[in-house]
């Protein structure tokens, strides 16, 4: 460039313009002289600078724009550059000059979008500092263009941009923007420059002229394939300005005159608006995008497909599955709502379905739920409440957040775009009429015809007429309250109403402002009429409606309202504002009515009885308290009647579905520090006459506490096994404070679900805003310590002479008193933890003096040494079995939290195996054998349907049953219990415990212990069986490679000649569990088994490699069955190909999908994130990387390893969906780590750095599946994964003849990937 004076160029151009030289002998004689002097080229930025200082304004003649064309045409200068100086210049310029602008538009019609060459040159990226100078384009969209590729993206919307601010300008229109101005330059005076405008005739008429041609060039652009993709990305990751850009081209669709007189129609225009957002989204019919189109798109009406193994229930199986392993009885830390909301919009993005499929489909999965057990067998287990209660609230606050999740979305974009005002109106326009929730409207709708869905249970049919009451009475025009309903007679000849769940459902969804009251008014919603106006309802009764019309709380006042559900909010705040505020006996009866109905059946308003039970058991401190007691001694009673209130396994579901353990938890340990501190002197009477102490208070605290979390599991679980640990095993009280803590400090980050970040943002949800740490309860701190140490190693520490011994001690004599009245000795403690026979002078003494008065912390610590000195002497002779028993029960019964240490002392030693075993020969213990050959049938029948042998139970010979001493202990302390409502609370802590105690005992324990219990209750015989049958399965681990293939053989149909006409959740699901045929017990289905069964695995990765194992072994089938070797012979010889077996495929990927759904919730479900992330992160790896044979016998004609291919990738992202979701917010904080490694692992893999074992057309079928799945179904995933692995798998693509998917993994890359996208784009620029 030395060489060449800029200056002899400007006068060589100025000269030859007044010569009249040829442009093309001017451009070559430029061109001459650029090279001579070494000048890089093409496209010199310089020149294209010179030239435009030309042009503006002393030589705008037609030479001199010719020559500006033939340097660009030439490639002497820099097209873009050129131009977006022209552009700055000739603009605002438009109307004083409107030839040059018209010249304008013509040059950048011709050369304005050719990119390929310009952005490989040796020039470019000077030109790119130089552009982003001239159009402020760093500035105007918020980062930098440091890309080739981001300039060219940003160039493109900046260009059209002008066009539409230009033509805004000209006809006045954008004063009707927010902005009320252009983005750039339209005027001389936002230049800073006076400018005259020409007003005559022809002046007018030709800048009418630019006007529609502008139009035009908009249209065209908006046209253009490479243009609308380099602004799709432009939308992707510009949404502000997006936004705005949008906001101006649907002004100048319904405003512009230019536009009517253009030759854009407006509907072309309109059309090309809308799909903005959906430009450059077409994609070669690769793979993939064939079967997901074929088979994805008809998610629920395939037609040819209907059937239970490829229905519309079969494609939503983890929506049955997830549902029914909530009813298990397992508490878990985090809510329901944010897992089914989750699930949902995995499953609606994966089956390609509308949100009235999705919706649909899970009111039927819930609404099988219900079905499933209509009369469900008595036993310590969710009954039927806990059905409903996931039914009418779960789910429906589920589909709440997903409705909420688009509107705010719209609300957000229509906050640009509206002030206040207008936002306002138009929102609750959205409110009424979201697509989402419009959706909701018409898949209720649809509901209406499964009548044997919406068949309600017994116990509801009351209910569901009240619900159709409701409707009835108002769409005939009768306004009455709710106390006319609350003390309706269905009985009553002047109504006429049959409801069914339906009308539940709908209750529910108007309560929370889902639907309005027109639904009323649906066709066959309102089945019977009103015959005349009802009879007033006497005032005087007692119930809600006449409480919130100010009547006192009497008992009869109570007892009413504790039968019947609250119908209101109104009337739940007020009742909780009197056990806030009110007396203290009316806060004791406040309490006992919102534990009532209320909490259990008051679906409407369930998640806000909740919160409310939670923050009355952390009551705040008065203002003006200065006592040295903790505030919550005074609320003894109160507390007392929500403990026990809320102790039954529904109750404690409810808080869990609901996501309230860690609160639940904290708020039990603070009550269980103060009143387990406390001497047992402390007392109440309440008005019923009833004392309570504070041992009683804190022992139901307490109980409640240790059912929250797996007290009883080896600490060191979790830590050992890691990924390998059960789900669940995690849920320890320092995690539940962890979970507290965090919602506490950021309640808006950690409440993924709306409901509930709405109820933490209002202050009604957490009574305290401070952490709390297992250090800030001391006495609690020292017995868990102590119970770690019980379940990691033998009990030791016992010094004599120090209090503790002493406690012990005294237990002992109370415990031991009637034989220490009758003997020379007694039993004693020992030393170290040893325990025996001491002897004893005393002459024993009072039972109630006998009764250590000692707070409760005090006496729980003593309880092991007590527990293990008692075992010890029953196994030498020294106690007989029944005095055992009878001991331990008066330990329970003087303090029942008791009940929790002496359970984790058992589960402990019983995996010791130093303690004889104990014969149940009905002398010493108690005999199984009346029982024992019944269970056996019952259990052999239960699992018949998965063809498991049951080891025999009664041995040969005369041999006695026998248990491992603790458990034959543990089992002769259950028994003594009464079974009433007093006794309930605590046998739902010890049941589940009984049940973990005899599983991880030798066979038949568990069946034995059932036997047992079977002779105190036999109306829990159904129960037993059925828990006894579960131990099958935890002794052997090829029973439960069998029960999964059960599950894969029931779903998919496999286990019929026939794949098309069996299978489906019927089949895999059934009908739960019970008494359900004339014969008795009926045969499980197996999928219920694995369910209830897998919790008790203890090593989940081996699980997972069967489940990937048995995945392939259907997959086989499938091929085999849907694509026999007959058929895939013929399918070579057609000469029409794939078509002739395209229904048997669409079939064939159809299995594919439901296995890969179902071994991916299995995986999910068993395991949690830390299965799924050894899944992708090690066991699909090492999978790929070894030799797989699954044609060995040729019958599949090689289709098998295509759908073997996609079934994995789809088990990839169905596993990775479940346990992360899809939203940029993951729901665990392990996918960005397992994205990057696989991704990485595949991008090694496509570009040979890895070398492969499997087959090849596996492979090809597994990598283009999972990455079409996920920029298509879960694109966010993309962001997680770095932009060097990102190219190197779009350049591996595009050696597949993959450059659109290449194209549609980078676009999701987010704004780092969006050079690199463009550049994609233009590399395939014709």
């Amino acid at each position: 460039m030395e060489g060449l004076s800029w200056d002899w160029v400007a006068e060589y151009t100025k000269a030859a313009q007044e010569e009249g030289r040829d442009p093309a002998v001017w451009a070559a004689h430029v061109g001459s002289a650029m090279a001579a002097a070494g000048v890089a080229t093409p496209s010199s930025p310089e020149l294209a600078q010179l030239l435009v200082s030309h042009l503006c304004w002393e030589n705008n003649v037609p030479l001199a724009w010719k020559y500006a064309e033939r340097a660009i045409a030439a490639n002497l200068a820099s097209p873009m550059l050129l131009l977006a100086l022209l552009s700055t210049r000739v603009i605002p310029n438009r109307r004083s000059k409107p030839t040059a602008y018209r010249l304008y538009m013509e040059l950048l019609r011709r050369h304005g979008f050719s990119f390929s060459s310009q952005i490989n040159g040796p020039n470019f990226r000077k030109v790119m500092v130089l552009i982003d100078d001239v159009l402020h384009l760093s500035q105007t969209f918020g980062f930098q263009a440091c890309e080739p590729g981001v300039l060219v993206v940003e160039y493109v919307f900046c260009i059209l941009w002008q066009f539409l601010d230009v033509i805004l300008d000209d006809e006045g229109l954008l004063e009707l923007t927010p902005e009320k101005k252009a983005c750039w330059a339209t005027r001389p005076q936002d230049l800073g420059i006076s400018g005259e405008e020409t007003c005559n005739e022809q002046s007018e008429k030709l800048q009418k002229i630019n006007s529609v041609i502008s139009v035009e060039i908009i249209g065209h652009l908006l046209r253009q394939r490479v243009v609308s993709r380099l602004l799709l990305l432009a939308s992707e990751n510009m949404p502000s300005q997006w936004g705005a850009f949008t906001n101006r081209l649907r002004l100048l669709a319904t405003n512009s005159s230019a536009l009517g007189s253009s030759i854009v129609p407006v509907e072309v225009l309109q059309q090309l608006i809308d799909n903005c957002n959906k430009l450059g989204g077409e994609c070669k019919a690769n793979r993939h995008r064939e079967f997901y189109n074929n088979v994805a798109s008809g998610s629920l009406t395939l037609p040819g497909l209907y059937c239970p193994g490829s229905s519309r229930s079969a494609l939503w199986i983890p929506i049955d599955l997830y549902l029914e392993d909530c009813i298990d009885g397992s508490v878990a830390a985090t809510s329901s709502i944010e897992i089914l909301s989750g699930l949902i919009k995995a499953l609606q993005a994966i089956n390609g379905s509308t949100w009235h499929d999705a919706f649909l489909a899970l009111w039927m999965a819930s609404l099988r739920l219900v079905q499933r057990e209509r009369d469900p067998h008595e036993g310590p287990v969710p009954r039927l409440d806990t059905r409903l209660c996931m039914l009418l609230s779960i789910t429906t606050l589920s589909i709440a957040d997903i409705i909420e999740e688009e509107e705010e979305g719209e609300e957000e974009e229509e906050g640009d775009l509206l002030d206040g005002r207008e936002l306002s109106s138009q929102w609750k326009e959205k409110a009424v009429g979201g697509k989402r929730r419009m959706d909701l409207v018409s898949s209720l709708q649809t509901l209406g015809d499964y009548e044997s869905l919406l068949a309600p249970p017994p116990s509801i049919i009351s209910a569901a007429n009240q619900a159709a009451a409701k409707a009835m009475m108002f769409a005939s025009g009768l306004n009455v309250g709710s106390g006319y309903l609350e003390n309706i007679n269905m009985n009553d000849k002047t109504m006429n109403c049959s409801g069914n769940m339906r009308h539940l459902i709908v209750e529910a969804c108007i309560s929370r402002n889902l639907l309005e009251t027109s639904a009323y008014y649906w066709p066959g919603y309102i089945s019977g009429r009103v015959n005349q106006a009802p009879h007033t309802v006497p005032g005087h009764l007692p119930g809600w409606s006449t409480f919130t019309k100010g009547a006192s709380l009497t008992q009869s006042m109570v007892n009413a309202m504790v039968a019947t559900p609250a119908s209101s909010l109104a009337e739940l705040e007020k009742i909780y504002e009197i056990a806030i505020n009110g007396p203290d006996d009316d806060k004791v009866s406040a309490a006992t009515v919102l534990c009532g109905a209320t909490l259990i059946r008051g679906w409407n308003i369930q998640e806000h009885t909740v919160h409310f039970v939670v923050n009355l058991l952390s009551p705040p401190v008065p203002v003006d308290y200065s006592g040295n007691d903790s505030h919550l001694i005074s609320h003894g009673p109160m507390l007392n009647v929500i403990l026990t209130g809320i102790s039954s396994v529904d109750c404690v579901q409810v808080f869990s579905f609901h996501g309230l353990v860690p609160e639940l938890a904290a708020a039990l340990m603070a009550i269980c520090e103060v009143f387990g501190s406390c001497f047992p002197s402390v007392s109440w009477t309440l008005t019923t006459g009833e004392e309570i102490s504070a041992h009683s208070v804190f022992s139901n605290a307490f109980i409640l506490l240790l059912r929250l979390w797996k007290f009883n599991h080896p600490p060191l679980e979790y830590c050992i096994m890691g990924d390998g640990a059960p789900v669940g095993s995690q849920l320890t009280p320092e995690y539940l404070l962890l979970l507290r803590n965090a919602r506490v400090l950021s309640p808006s980050s950690h409440a993924k679900s709306r409901t509930s970040n709405k109820l933490l943002l209002s202050g009604t949800s957490l009574p305290s805003v401070h952490p709390i740490f297992v250090d800030s309860f001391p006495k609690l701190k020292i017995w868990y310590r102590q119970h770690q140490a019980c379940l990691a190693s033998t009990l030791s520490g016992l010094v004599p002479g120090t209090p503790v011994h002493q406690n012990v001690d005294g237990l002992l004599n109370m415990m031991f008193r009637k034989i220490n009245k009758g003997t020379n000795q007694s039993v004693g403690s020992g030393i170290s933890g040893s325990s025996g026979l001491s002897s004893s002078s005393g002459t024993g003494s009072d039972d109630t003096f006998l009764r250590p008065k000692l707070p409760a912390w005090d006496i729980m610590e003593a309880v092991p040494f007590v527990v293990d000195a008692a075992l010890t002497a029953c196994s030498h002779g020294r106690l007989s079995p029944r005095e055992l028993a009878t001991g331990l029960k008066d330990l329970v019964d003087f303090l029942p939290a008791s009940l929790g240490t002496i359970i984790s002392y058992f589960s402990a030693e019983v995996t010791r195996g130093v303690w004889k075993p104990a014969f149940m020969n009905g002398t010493d213990w108690p005999s199984p054998l009346a029982n024992l050959s019944t269970v056996e049938e019952q259990i052999k029948k239960i699992v018949a349907a998965t063809g498991v042998d049951v080891p025999s139970l009664v041995a040969g010979g005369s041999s006695p049953a026998t248990l491992p001493l603790p458990l034959a202990a543990f089992v002769s302390l259950t028994i003594t219990y009464k079974l009433d409502k007093a006794s309930e609370r605590f046998l739902n802590l010890a049941g589940p415990a009984l049940e973990n105690l005899a599983a991880s005992c030798p066979w038949p324990s568990m069946p034995i212990v059932s036997a047992l219990w079977t002779q105190k209750v036999k109306r829990w015989s159904d129960f037993l069986a059925f828990s006894a049958s579960r131990t099958v399965f935890h002794h052997n681990n090829d029973t439960v490679v069998q029960l999964l293939w059960s599950c894969f053989t029931a779903t998919l149909g496999l286990s019929s000649t026939s794949i098309s006409c069996n299978g489906g959740v019927s089949s895999l699901l059934g009908h739960g569990f019970g008494s359900h045929c004339s014969g008795g017990l009926s045969p499980v289905a197996p999928g219920i088994l694995y369910l209830r069964i897998y919790r008790c695995i203890k090593d989940i990765i081996i699980l997972a490699e069967e489940i990937l194992s048995l995945l392939m072994v259907s997959v086989k089938e499938i091929a085999e069955r849907v694509v026999s070797k007959e058929r895939s012979d013929k399918l070579k010889k057609t000469k029409y190909g794939m078509r002739y077996g395209q229904l048997s495929l669409a079939a064939a990927m159809t299995q594919v999908r439901i296995a890969a759904a179902l071994g991916a919730t299995f995986v999910w479900l068993s395991g949690g994130s830390g299965l799924v992330q050894g899944l992708i992160q090690e066991m699909l790896p090492s999978w790929f990387l070894a030799e797989h044979d699954l044609d060995q016998e040729g019958r599949s004609g090689g289709i098998v390893y295509m759908l073997g291919g996609y079934v994995l990738a789809y088990f990839a992202v169905f596993s990775g969906m479940f346990a992360w979701g899809i939203d940029s917010i993951s729901l665990s904080k392990r996918r960005p780590i397992v994205l990057k490694s696989h991704f990485e692992f595949l991008a090694s893999a496509l570009t040979g750095k890895i070398t492969l074992g499997c087959n090849w057309a596996l492979w090809c079928a597994y990598v283009s599946g999972f990455l079409g799945l996920v920029v298509e179904c879960a694109p966010c995933w993309v962001l997680d994964v770095d932009l060097d692995v990102l190219k190197r798998l779009s350049k591996g693509l595009k050696q597949w003849n993959e450059a659109e998917l290449a194209l549609s993994l980078l676009r999701r890359g987010g704004v780092a990937a969006m050079g690199a996208a463009a550049e994609l784009i233009l590399a395939g620029e014709s």
